[in-house]
């Protein structure tokens, strides 16, 4: 069943099987983020299936199910650990993820507590680490039992792994180092600390660093890097780690902290704690929302994980009053931030050359956590974007421009590249530099050109280019192209840097040049015997490669995986691709015929006889395929129909059928589809709305079939 159905619309046997859907995915999640460190989905999809589980129990409520998510908090404890219950419950949060909701949270407690809308009523408000909760036990002042909160009622014993944090007092402050009888009237003989174990931006980046120098594996995110460390079956592991710690609650004590939320907040840290300085008092909703705007647009300067703001009643007897319910408490909400969307300070605006010579403007960010991914860069699009317009000149975001240094909104279309959706110009340095986008290669100092209707600005380098040389290499041993096993973008860029490769060709002579002798690839560092010899196999064996793969492998602009296709299949071999395209010059037989391949314009064909009409780009094509042995295109066996081995051009509206349909029918049949009618075509298939096709056909004198005649012909009719 889809997430989409609305509850409205559900009836009760497919609320049923619904919930049992939501319960069985839920858990996957829980398992998979609070057990295994590994999340499956991003906090948005859990959080929505989350929202979707509540609003079909609340419409069916005797469906709920034992095992409802809305009954759950975290996960069951992993194995590899001893097991500790928690004598009070760790609990879950509520969500709110509007203005409205955070309202409706205040309203409700005013309902339950009978107050009247004027009467004062304080909330403190914090940060929302994104980290991994641990409990704290002390006795006598004295750190005794760590555990994690597992599913709520118990969780993993790694009290050896949080002696090691520094953030976490061994004893309490003003702990006597005698006898627990000594204890302070102030210090709770007993008292267990809850909080958030985290890891720093910067520590997060040079773990990562670390674990790639060792050939280990990295973590996605700070937050599963903590996870992970947290949880290592040997202390000695996360000793090594850098994790901190907030302290932000408790659980069973003998003794009060204070009277309110934030009087036991100072407490703790009174004890030895870290409390987030973050945290305010807040005196009604309003100021609830102007702190979460205010963390908002701070959280990239945190230097740690956040995802959205935690408010909580202040007065710890009107907490008492409110209680729980079976997951959460009454009195305290997470105002969560949007999923895929973060402020963050812009560094610096660089420039990268691709391998077309494309200057694309990168923005370096100060790092923030967006949609689960930590986002150091974003593209910038094109020095139109920056400027605040489109590519025709019209203003986008309202004709603000971006500069260095200023505050930037992030976002993570698809979870994919990162991009800049706004600016804040409240945040604007009086002295910010507009942008200026360059007019020459930053990589070569050739003029970069922009040419009419395009919306990016181009280094005409070309060879000359280091740039744009090492992006097109990289290009040619991509997964889609030769895909050389143990030759990715990281050897590339070392083996250019040497001077060992320049172009492809020198590819298939690496280990005729350094096979052998002092200099040779097995003693380079990172390198051995039997690495190096994995290589040299796995260039030998693309020796013999595709067309297809070939033609796309050359990284000619405009030509892409899907055109190379067309193209391998329209011309079957490399000396009949090769000679079409060198011949293909305007108002030739040959530009005709590589015109009327279908899906081929104007602007591809262009592309490639300009390629191959380049010397330097001649000769380096060459130079490599003396190297290889290029596979043909299998040509179907003959079929037999009328309309085998035919030019058949389709133009109009097909009402029968569609034109992707049509295309593949007459294929099928043994037809060549071309794209646009010339003097070797041979039918053409007319449907309403035909135009310059049919009026081009009939000066040529080209048959032409409606849509029906076309189904009659092949026996469709």
């Amino acid at each position: 069943m889809s997430d989409q159905q609305k509850v409205d619309d559900l009836d009760e046997d497919a609320a049923r099987a619904e919930l049992e859907r939501l319960a069985r995915r839920l858990a996957e999640a829980n398992r998979a983020y609070h057990r295994d460190d590994a999340p499956v989905m991003s906090d948005a999809e859990f959080d929505a299936l989350r929202a979707r589980n509540a609003a079909i129990e609340a419409r069916f409520p005797a469906l709920r199910r034992d095992d409802s998510p809305s009954r759950q908090v975290g996960a069951a404890p992993a194995e590899g650990f001893g097991k500790i219950r928690h004598e009070v419950r760790m609990l879950s949060l509520e969500n709110a993820f509007e203005a409205d909701d955070v309202a409706e949270f205040v309203a409700r407690i005013r309902r339950y507590l009978g107050l009247p809308a004027e009467a004062p009523l304080a909330f403190t408000a914090e940060p929302k680490i994104d980290g991994l909760s641990l409990s704290l036990r002390y006795e006598g002042g004295v750190l005794v039992q760590a555990a994690t909160r597992g599913d709520g009622e118990t969780g993993e014993n790694v009290t050896e792994n949080a002696r090691t944090i520094t953030d976490i007092p061994a004893r309490l402050r003003g702990a006597p180092d005698l006898l627990p009888d000594l204890l302070p009237d102030l210090l709770p003989d007993l008292l267990e600390v809850r909080g958030e174990v985290y890891m720093s931006h910067a520590d997060f980046a040079a773990l990562n660093e670390r674990q790639a120098g060792a050939g280990a594996k990295t973590f996605a995110n700070p937050r599963n890097a903590a996870a992970g460390s947290l949880r290592q079956l040997d202390p000695a592991i996360t000793a090594a780690r850098p994790l901190r710690f907030f302290a932000y609650g408790w659980g069973k004590l003998s003794a009060p902290l204070a009277d309110s939320q934030s009087g036991a907040l100072s407490r703790l840290a009174e004890l030895g704690f870290a409390t987030n300085p973050e945290m305010r008092r807040c005196e009604g909703l309003d100021a609830m929302l102007a702190t979460y705007r205010a963390i908002e647009q701070r959280r990239a300067t945190l230097g740690y994980d956040i995802d959205g703001v935690v408010y909580k009643l202040d007065d710890l007897a009107l907490q008492d009053r409110l209680g729980f319910r079976s997951t959460t408490p009454r009195w305290a909400i997470a105002h969560k931030f949007p999923a895929e969307l973060a402020w963050t300070r812009l560094r610096a605006i660089d420039i990268q050359v691709g391998r077309t010579g494309a200057l694309s403007p990168v923005a370096r960010l100060d790092p923030v956590t967006v949609g689960g991914v930590v986002v150091s860069n974003a593209t910038l699009h094109n020095e139109d974007y920056i400027a605040g317009r489109d590519a025709k000149g019209a203003p986008i975001r309202e004709g603000r421009d971006i500069r260095p240094g200023d505050w930037v909104q992030v976002y993570r279309a698809g979870d994919v590249i990162p991009k800049i959706a706004d600016v804040d110009l409240s945040r604007r340095k009086n002295d910010a530099q507009v942008y200026v986008f360059p007019q020459e290669c930053p990589e070569c100092g050739s003029p970069a050109l922009r040419e009419p209707g395009d919306a990016v600005r181009r280094c005409t380098g070309g060879l000359i280019c280091p740039a744009q040389a090492v992006e097109r290499l990289k290009h040619f041993v991509s997964r889609a192209a030769f895909d050389i096993e143990g030759l990715g973008a990281k050897q590339v860029e070392a083996f250019w840097r040497d001077g060992w490769i320049r172009e492809p060709a020198d590819i298939f002579t690496l280990q005729e040049r350094y096979g052998s002798g002092l200099k040779q690839l097995k003693n380079r560092e990172g390198w051995g015997a039997k690495s190096a010899e994995n290589l040299f196999a796995a260039i030998a064996e693309k020796r013999r490669i595709p067309l297809n793969r070939l033609i796309f492998a050359l990284g000619i602009r405009h030509v892409g995986e899907a055109a190379a296709q067309l193209l391998a299949s329209h011309y079957a071999t490399w000396p009949a691709f090769e000679a079409a395209v060198t011949a293909a010059a305007p108002d030739t037989p040959e530009r005709e015929d590589l015109l009327s391949i279908d899906g081929v314009g104007a602007v591809m064909a262009a592309s490639l006889t300009q390629a191959f009409a380049n010397p330097a780009e001649r000769a380096s094509i060459d130079r490599l395929v003396a190297h290889l042995e290029v596979e043909p295109v299998r040509r179907r066996a003959p079929v037999e129909s009328p309309v085998a081995g035919k030019t058949v051009v389709f133009t109009g509206t097909l009402e029968r059928m569609t034109r992707a349909e049509a295309k593949a029918r007459a294929e099928a049949l043994g037809a060549k589809v071309a794209g646009s009618v010339s003097a070797r075509t041979d039918l053409l298939v007319a449907g309403p709305g035909a135009g310059s096709k049919a009026k081009k056909a009939a000066e040529l004198g080209i048959e032409t079939l409606d849509e029906d005649g076309w189904l009659a012909l092949i026996g469709a009719g």
